[in-house]
């Protein structure tokens, strides 16, 4: 017993070798500002390297004459100025707003060669590679196999993973629960980034003056990163817009010393 969560051969994904180094960005749960972060730390990145950026699956994208576009891949493009084609960057695209399996047709499998193709395109064009993930860990997303959840497309890929958490009440028992499940799968844990800090304590929920202490402690594993609280209006990266405080607490952290490698192929 490895103490390992071993998938079935029915959820494996075959590994997807990358040369270039990368991240992968989860969260604890949906609209927990997976992609603003990401985004941010996109836009630092990209005065030192060549930054491609992935966002494998979306749900919930809008229609064009040209077909679906997903917002945040639009918005991943725009702060890492990846001029890699949007189907790229984002190559599975689902209209309606649910969980991927869901959104999908009854029976119908996950397109790993798709996903493949556009990650080793951005890896040949790219110095590192920053993927976003869907939801959290458990989310389904193959029709067919309801045991294929998005974390096991980060164990195919294999990049150290920054945990984006909030900060406020119920976020100690989601970031443990996330974490635990990460390394139980073997994955490399990069740190956590808390999400929406608000830094009056006058406003703020009570639980959010421990939380950040208790968050290192439980999980083993340093907060890169903490962005304030700032007006929801003004956080919106699908609009190229994010604000200059969120942009430097995420600069704060020097991100190339957390970018790894992927896993060899097979």
């Amino acid at each position: 017993m490895t103490g390992r969560r071993q998938p079935s051969a029915a959820s494996r994904i075959p590994n997807i070798p990358l040369r270039a180094p990368g991240l992968f960005i989860t969260g604890t749960d949906t609209d927990v500002g997976k992609t603003a972060v990401t985004c941010a730390i996109a836009w630092h990145l990209r005065r030192e390297a060549r930054v491609g950026v992935s966002k494998p699956i979306a749900s919930g994208c809008r229609r064009d004459r040209e077909g679906l576009v997903s917002t945040d891949a639009e918005a991943l493009a725009h702060f890492a100025d990846c001029r890699v084609p949007l189907e790229v960057i984002n190559p599975l695209r689902f209209a309606p707003p649910l969980a991927p399996a869901a959104a999908m047709s009854a029976d119908e499998s996950l397109d790993v060669p798709a996903i493949s193709q556009s990650l080793q395109r951005l890896d040949a064009e790219s110095d590192l590679v920053l993927v976003e993930g869907i939801g959290g860990l458990l989310v389904p997303i193959d029709a067919s196999n309801p045991q294929r959840t998005a974390l096991d497309l980060i164990v195919a890929i294999g990049y150290p993973v920054v945990v984006v958490c909030r900060a406020g009440l119920g976020t100690l028992n989601h970031t443990a629960m996330t974490v635990r499940l990460l390394r139980h799968a073997g994955c490399r844990i990069a740190g956590l980034a808390v999400n929406r800090y608000v830094a009056d304590t006058a406003r703020a929920e009570a639980s959010m003056s421990s939380n950040g202490g208790w968050l290192a402690r439980m999980n083993d594993a340093p907060i890169l990163v903490t962005v304030p609280d700032c007006p929801p209006a003004s956080v919106a990266p699908d609009r190229g817009r994010l604000p200059e405080a969120f942009l430097d607490a995420v600069g704060l952290y020097d991100w190339t010393g957390s970018v790894g490698r992927g896993r060899p192929g097979g």
